[in-house]
């Protein structure tokens, strides 16, 4: 039989994923293209031919979204595959209308097919959404095993945004790292808090690489997931963020609906700014659709590296630009924080917003009002650091998990805001990564 040829639908991430442990080397599919979309300047590159294998000496091609119907005739494409995440249920089911009535099927990968297995324990962290508060629960969870005296080694979601060959397996030890894989904003956010804490950070593109790799310097292993994006490893402890910020979210968004019905822990952040009734919401959710699963509830407190900045001033506001965008939040930390350290003014940056900030904005509406962190490139960190100087404010709270200035040169004062995690019943969490230890 001839081979299935194959279009894999991704964003950079979970498409090339799907690929290395299901297609690659495999003769019964033919990949003949990959689709992006969500994150600017994929399109127009080609998976490498180094990654790709022997069936494809040169490379695979990845072209944008919106030629998928010229590609399923031009190409004879058989099934398209659905690889990224944190899209509604809708969304998913639109797409897969517009194969099916192109004649090509429509495929979801179950997630077993993709997780593999490590020699040392894995502690999964997931969401049911971007911008639920996996970053501040990654560090209190590493800060509890750096407690217990275990080496952990911090594996990040893929972010594989420059040369893909170069990319398929990075670590990150110090600050230099991110320097000399030239990291964008979004790869720093993920990677720098973990080398604040003293850990080391694995990411790349071949995640089976990856973990051999990771595997030889830890004792722990520590999947820290991107967006709503099931794990990439068989994890012995699964643990879910739901946001009641978003009741609902948790039943409506792909791949979050199956983390939550998979993992082992079900963890509801900001409860502090949250209604009992949101909360209450998703309690019965996690009941109703994974009664196995230990719910806790946490507080997301915020702090401000100097309030004295804030109060009574005209502030800008940063935020993660993930958790504005495909995240569809409105606010986020700085916001909050803001409000609590008195700020006079929120100042609205979108009438000063700089080619690719602007056209962020036309893009993402809701964004509007706060600046997104947007830094897939060199020329979009100058639009966000032209931005913030055009922007009349007195201050600028950025509430991304890194740190602006060590990227940007801005003549404003700039202060830093973060979310914590705070059980609110504490030793909760240890006890779970204590069991799963064998401790």
């Amino acid at each position: 039989m001839s081979p299935r040829r194959v279009v894999i639908l991704g964003a950079a991430g979970r498409d090339f994923h799907n690929f290395n442990t299901v297609y690659r080397d495999n003769p019964a599919y033919q990949v003949v293209a990959f689709t992006a979309t969500q994150i600017p300047g994929i399109e127009g590159r080609r998976y490498p031919a180094v990654l790709a294998g022997k069936l494809y000496p040169k490379g695979i091609p990845i072209v944008d979204e919106s030629e998928l119907v010229a590609l399923i005739h031009r190409e004879k494409v058989d099934v398209a595959v659905f690889s990224y995440s944190d899209v509604t249920h809708a969304t998913v089911m639109h797409l897969a209308s517009l194969c099916i009535a192109q004649g090509c099927d429509f495929e979801l990968l179950g997630a077993d097919k993709t997780m593999i297995k490590s020699t040392k324990p894995v502690i999964g962290i997931t969401a049911v959404r971007t911008g639920a508060g996996k970053s501040q629960t990654t560090r209190y969870i590493s800060n509890i095993l750096k407690k217990l005296g275990k080496k952990v080694v911090a594996i990040r979601h893929p972010m594989p945004y420059g040369d893909l060959a170069k990319q398929a397996c990075q670590r990150f030890a110090d600050y230099s790292d991110l320097d000399k894989h030239l990291c964008t904003i979004e790869e720093r956010e993920e990677y720098e808090p973990h080398i604040d804490n003293g850990f080391v950070v694995y990411a790349g593109v071949d995640y089976e690489q990856i973990i051999r790799s990771a595997e030889k310097e830890a004792d722990v292993i520590l999947w820290d997931g991107g967006n709503n994006d099931l794990p990439f490893y068989q994890s012995d402890l699964h643990i879910c963020i739901a946001d009641p910020l978003r009741p609902g979210h948790e039943l409506g968004y792909h791949p979050g609906e199956a983390n939550f019905r998979m993992a082992g822990i079900i963890l509801i952040n900001k409860c502090d700014s949250a209604k009992e009734a949101d909360i209450r919401s998703i309690e019965e959710n996690a009941a109703r659709v994974n009664p196995r699963a230990r719910v806790i509830r946490a507080n997301s407190p915020v702090t401000c590296a100097d309030p004295s900045l804030v109060k009574g001033k005209r502030a800008l506001v940063i935020e993660d630009g993930p958790t504005l965008t495909h995240g569809s939040m409105t606010y986020g930390a700085g916001v909050v924080a803001a409000k609590a350290m008195g700020a006079h003014e929120i100042v609205d940056p979108t009438p000063y917003a700089v080619a690719s900030i602007a056209a962020t904005y036309r893009k993402y509406p809701n964004a509007q009002g706060i600046l997104p962190a947007m830094g897939y490139g060199e020329e979009q960190v100058r639009d966000l650091q032209a931005t913030i100087e055009a922007t009349p404010c007195d201050v600028v709270l950025s509430a991304t998990p890194i740190d602006l200035t060590r990227i940007l040169k801005v003549t404003k004062p700039m202060t830093r805001v973060r979310y914590d995690l705070a059980e609110i019943r504490e030793g909760q969490l240890e006890a779970e990564v204590r069991k799963v230890l064998g401790i």
